[in-house]
């Protein structure tokens, strides 16, 4: 199946294909919850010829799903657990991960690419153990093995990341390093992919559209949603076969829609990442700690012109805006300290989130961090399919298993296609090559070279497309960058939206029109990635993206201020390291800042 964005419907049209659905003609799967899981399960149906519908009551991975490490690895943590642990499931977990990190890069190649890793190593003990180890990655890859791991000497070592410290905090030297490749990836940008692939291949897929209750048959079977779009506040009725309940963290809120006597099947787990200038790191490496002082595992790796470092695991109470808290961030800082040169400073914090981990619930709460990182499917009595855990890499052949159980039910047609995901190349993938971003900056900057001496005022103001644009647009739009630049022509939005990111004006339109970006929020956090980027430069940019947004929305006055003070008030409460930068007229906030209520978002949407 070919996937263009040409048969992307709009989210109006899609609203009315969700409220057309009856009880006479329902659609076969209803699935509750947009986000990796979802999503995934979303494109997995739909591609299978079973009609197929998608709600989220936020946006598209606004939560877990946008916080993760962005690495698609077999997880290297879960392999040392699944030996000093004789664990069958950890290896299981590990195997099928690595396998399916192949298939992710594939299908997804212009979001995801592979990363060499470094190991410090700070005696010849630690060379052999994390040799071997990484050895037994790669024999689990087997064919699937990105470039086989190997030691690398001092020099070779502080050549990829000459920020590594050449002692350790007890005054060992640095012997070398064990070189790995896992894969990194754009978290958000994906799940926005799956859910217009989806839309492309037919399903009826609407973010900001609530589960206000269920509806049950006869039989108290649950055979669909009553829902109601967070945008107008319109209310309607979605019919379906069978229900999926994919909502992550908060499953067991779906769950207890139906019957308020569930017992728990998932637990929280915090992860907090922070995010720092480039010069801690490198630009093409990565580096895993593997054994803090109390056991877990930071990772500090390049991501969009910057550096990220995480992550914690600790048992969190649910909720739909977890913050990061200063215990959490001086824990990575400290970590951080004990293998850089660099002197490690918490001003140099450019953004700090937090999201949680739905593990499957264990019955022991305390630590989490050997909990099993495997999802759990199961149906419960009222017929109500519910897909928890699990982690992103994974997430393909979690979707395939979960449409499997579906169709296992017997309550929907037999004549479906085998699963087509595998091989599915998502929106933007078909086309896209590593030669993209050289052919974006030749085309663009060739007629500006081409320019008589001495005549700038012949240069187009409005496109200028350094290598730098040229590196983002293809990362994040693959085949699709094409259409990004048209529009930066067409509506002469050419132009950075701040001087230090290279995210163009024009990507706010092309997303509200073509990838369901109905607030500011939704373009800052999960659009683009500047809100984990860098918060006081994404603050600036607020005022612009929220003019282009009502263009295209029809917003007045008062709704885009109230979008705005929105926007700052999630950054404020979600990835704010220290004071805000102000760039307009408002009134700053209070120097202690106070948390945004849930029910926030609701307001500023309606």
């Amino acid at each position: 199946m070919d996937l263009t964005m040409d048969r992307v419907p709009s989210r109006s049209q899609q609203l009315d294909r969700l409220a057309a659905s009856s009880k006479e003609d329902p659609f076969d799967v209803l699935i509750i919850g947009g986000g990796s899981s979802g999503a995934g399960c979303a494109v997995d149906a739909q591609t299978r010829n079973l009609r197929t519908a998608m709600i989220e009551r936020e946006d598209f991975a606004s939560g877990t799903s946008s916080k993760s490490t962005k690495l698609v690895h077999g997880g290297v943590r879960y392999l040392e657990k699944a030996v000093l642990q004789l664990s069958l499931d950890q290896l299981k977990l590990v195997y099928e991960a690595l396998h399916e990190r192949d298939r992710l890069l594939s299908n997804a190649a212009h979001l995801a690419r592979p990363l060499p890793i470094l190991t410090p190593c700070y005696s010849w003990w630690e060379v052999i153990y994390y040799g071997v180890g990484l050895k037994f990655y790669d024999l689990l890859a087997g064919s699937s093995t990105l470039v086989p791991s190997k030691y690398m000497n001092i020099l070779e070592s502080l050549s990829r990341l000459p920020t590594m410290s050449k002692y350790s905090e007890d005054g060992r030297s640095l012997k070398g390093s064990i070189l790995y490749y896992d894969g990194q990836f754009n978290d958000t940008r994906l799940n926005v992919t799956l859910a217009t692939s989806a839309a492309a291949a037919g399903a009826a897929v609407s973010n900001y559209t609530d589960c206000v209750g269920l509806i049950k048959n006869e039989a108290g079977k649950v055979v669909g949603a009553h829902c109601r779009d967070r945008i107008s506040g319109k209310e309607f009725d979605v019919h379906a076969k069978l229900v999926i309940n994919a909502a992550g963290p908060f499953a067991d809120d779906v769950r207890r829609a139906s019957d308020p006597s569930k017992k728990p099947s998932v637990q929280g787990a915090s992860g907090t990442h922070i995010t720092l200038p480039d010069f801690y790191g490198s630009s093409k490496n990565g580096m895993i700690i593997p054994k803090t002082k109390d056991g877990r595992v930071v990772f500090m790796l390049p991501f969009q012109h910057h550096i990220i470092a995480g992550t914690t695991d600790t048992p969190i109470q649910i909720t739909s805006r977890p913050r990061s808290t200063q215990a959490e961030i001086d824990f990575i800082l400290n970590t951080l300290s004990d293998y850089l040169d660099v002197r490690v400073t918490p001003k140099d914090v450019l953004s700090a989130w937090c999201g949680i981990r739905p593990l499957p619930n264990s019955g022991k709460g305390g630590n989490t961090q050997n909990v099993v990182r495997d999802h759990v499917i199961f149906m419960d009595d009222d017929g109500m399919l519910n897909v928890t855990g699990g982690k992103w890499t994974t997430y393909r052949s979690m979707a395939e298993q979960a449409i499997d159980a579906a169709l296992a039910s017997g309550r929907l047609p037999n004549d479906v296609l085998p699963c087509q995901t595998r091989d599915l190349k998502l929106l933007g993938a078909k086309n896209y090559s590593y030669q993209m971003k050289a052919n974006i900056s030749q085309d663009y900057q060739v007629p500006y070279r081409n320019l008589p001496l001495g005549k700038p005022e012949l240069r187009d103001p409005e496109v200028d497309v350094d290598t730098e644009i040229a590196a983002h647009l293809s990362a994040c739009y693959g085949d699709n960058c094409d259409r990004v630049l048209s529009l930066a022509r067409e509506q002469q939005l050419g132009k950075r939206l701040v001087p230090n990111h290279p995210v163009l004006e024009a990507e706010v339109i092309y997303t509200a029109q073509a990838e369901y970006c109905m607030t500011v929020e939704d373009f800052i956090s999960r659009r683009s990635r500047l809100a984990f980027l860098d918060v006081r430069s994404c603050e600036a940019a607020l005022p612009r993206i929220s003019e282009i947004l009502a263009s295209v929305h029809g917003w007045s006055e008062d709704k885009r201020k109230a979008e705005v003070e929105a926007a700052r008030d999630f950054l404020i409460n979600n990835f704010t390291p220290g004071p805000m930068v102000h760039t307009d007229s408002s009134p700053p906030p209070t120097a202690k800042f106070p948390k945004v209520p849930d029910s926030s978002r609701e307001q500023v949407a309606a």
